[in-house]
This record gives C-alpha cells, structure tokens and sequence, in this order.
C-alpha cells in the first residue's frame, strides 16, 4: 500500500504542472506562427482572429510570419506549452503531398485544433487572351497546346497544384510559370507575361473590377457566396474540378489537451463574430470553426488528395 500511495503522489506530481498550465492558460503572449508572406490569405486571417483573441484574454497574440518550411518547422519543434500556435493554409497538406523530405511530418509532428475559414479561390486571365468563359479557355488551349503560361506563387504551391489539377481534368496542355510569391505571379499576370492565374480573391479581384483582368471562374465546387454571379470551373465544362483553399490552426504535439479543447472553441467562437465574417467575406473566404476531431478527418483527406494529384501530374520536389 505504501509503494502504491508513494507512486500515486509521484503521478500527481508530475502532472500537476501540466494541469495547472492548463488551467491557467494563457498568461503571458502567445506567438502565433504564420509559415507565409505577410498581406497573405493566412497572415489576414491570422491578425484577424489574433486581435479577437487578446481582447477575449487580455494577454497579446505576436504575429510571426516565416517562410513556409521553415514557419512550420519552427512551430512543429517549439515547447507544447499551447504558447506557440500555427496558423496555416492549404499549403501544408500540398506540401506533405509533393516534398520527398519535409523536417517535420504534419501528421505526427502536430496536433490539429480546427479549420478556421474556407476560401474560394479564382481563375483570372489577361484581357488579351479572347476568352470570357472557362469553356472558351479550354478550347484556346486545346487549339494552341503549350503556348499558354499559367504563373503561381512557387513550385509545389496551392495555385501551381490548382493549376496541374485545370490541366488534368481539362486535358489541356498550359505551361506552368513558377514566382516567388503570388504578387509577382499577378504583375506578370497585368503585364501579359503569362496569361493566367489560379489565385486568393485580396490578390486579384481588386484588378478584376478595374478591367485589368478577367475573372473567368471560381474554384470551389459551389459558387461564392462573396461572387455569386460567378460560375464554378466544374459547371463551365470542367466536371470534378474543386480546389478549395483553407486556413487552420495546428499545434505541436504534446499540447495539453484541454488547452487544444479551449483554443479550439476560442477561435471556433470568434471566426463566427459578425464582424470578423464581413471582414472574410469581402475576400471571398467563409467561417468554418471545426473541432479538433474533424480538422484531423478533414487535414487526413486532403493530404491523400492532393498526392493523388501530385502523383498524376508527376510533381515532386526533393
């Protein structure tokens, strides 16, 4: 009885710091890792949250933007304390699919909190492309393989596997045009250095309203709420055709998990604010506030999809 009570109070001991973190978290900043450019899909909806979040705690909500890998890494191997969260795009579940070697592995190396927002992205042209529909894209191309270029914010990037799944699906042969970010994707874009892009609504719509550029479509299986008069890629004769892109919060494994649970229902809270949803709309991007449990079902299943994709367009990158 003795050996048992001396083992019981260890347990206790060593779990007790634990659960009083927990209890008393947050109390102090916390960091909030954004593994891309900052005026990012994911760096708006990060601050937006952010701000929400340190009015409801008092304690201040650091944005730290970081290059994609790198962001992720970091946050992957930080203490899981609950002071180091993640906010990340669809990026992450792509590149799980075409890296052969990342420093981390999503799936072991974080805990899934929940998908905070959902996001249409769109199919834009140059207006010297003679195509106002997403039909007379794929016949222009169809009768001109290989002369029309498509640019994106990088190799392995959600808009270059956007770009490869129009190709598969359309059965068109456009050249991809990798950049360093999307906006150099959209000057060259302006410019008529490449003729389309697969991109976010804040990075293009401005240019679309002017007549700058097109707005042929966009890329979710149902039409944007923010553009409704805006066809699918999949009604305009691209049957099956879906990229939805995403943001969600993850943090390291080993977070406590009532810290997960009161994180999760925080934000799942704020995302669904009045204001926070007009501030998301007008970028073409939805509230989701999922829990824990269906962010991993949700991240598990896009992961698996876009290495399909991956494999069927032979991308992979070392």
């Amino acid at each position: 009885m003795r050996r048992l009570f001396v083992a019981a109070t260890v347990a206790i001991a060593v779990a007790a710091p634990a659960a009083i973190a927990a209890d008393n978290w947050p109390s102090r900043p916390l960091r909030v890792l954004v593994p891309s450019a900052a005026g990012g899909a994911g760096d708006i909806v990060a601050r937006a949250i952010g701000q929400k979040l340190t009015e409801a705690w008092g304690q201040q909500v650091i944005v730290d933007n970081r290059n994609g890998i790198v962001g992720a890494e970091i946050a992957a191997h930080s203490a899981p304390d609950g002071y180091t969260i993640m906010f990340s795009t669809s990026a992450l579940s792509i590149r799980e699919s075409v890296y052969r070697k990342l420093p981390f592995n999503t799936l072991r190396d974080f805990i899934p909190v929940g998908q905070v927002v959902s996001q249409s992205n769109v199919l834009v042209a140059h207006p010297g492309v003679p195509v106002k529909s997403v039909q007379e894209l794929v016949a222009y191309a169809k009768a001109r393989p290989g002369t029309l270029n498509y640019g994106s914010s990088g190799n392995a990037s959600s808009n270059h596997l956007a770009g490869e799944l129009f190709k598969l699906l359309a059965k068109v042969d456009i050249v991809h045009v990798p950049y360093k970010g999307l906006p150099q994707a959209v000057t060259d874009l302006l410019g008529g250095r490449v003729q389309v892009v697969f991109g976010s609504p804040a990075s293009t719509l401005p240019s679309t309203r002017d007549g700058k550029l097109r707005l042929l479509a966009v890329t979710t299986p149902k039409r944007s709420p923010a553009l409704p008069d805006t066809p699918t890629i999949a009604e305009s004769g691209v049957p099956g055709y879906e990229f939805t892109g995403w943001i969600g919060v993850l943090v390291p494994i080993g977070t406590p998990r009532d810290i997960v649970v009161k994180l999760s229902r925080e934000v799942a809270r704020v995302v669904q604010l009045p204001d926070v949803k007009q501030r998301l709309a007008a970028d073409a991007t939805e509230a989701v506030g999922s829990t824990p449990e269906e962010f991993t079902v949700f991240l598990k299943a896009e992961i698996a999809r876009w290495t399909k994709v991956a494999r069927a367009a032979n991308i992979q990158v070392d």
